[in-house]
């Protein structure tokens, strides 16, 4: 089942205003159970799980931008 346009953009908003603040914190949280490691290191694990939060959402967030498929058009 496809979502429509303004479902996904919904869904894209939802999860911009809470999900990804949510990962934030999960991802902090996750880093501070371990012991402090070198700046280089921290900034990968920062750099990969700011990138593997968007892999699964990669569908949700494509042709956002664009104006709806599906309006009417107007000329």
């Amino acid at each position: 089942m496809a979502l429509t346009y303004k479902t996904r953009r919904r869904l894209a908003l939802l999860v911009l205003c809470i999900g990804l603040p949510a990962y934030i914190v999960v991802a902090v949280s996750l880093v501070a159970l371990i012991d402090r490691p070198s700046v280089l290191v921290e900034l990968a694990i920062y750099v990969g799980l700011g990138i593997l939060w968007i892999v699964p959402l990669r569908p949700l967030f494509l042709g956002i931008g664009q104006p709806d498929p599906n309006a009417a058009r107007e000329d």
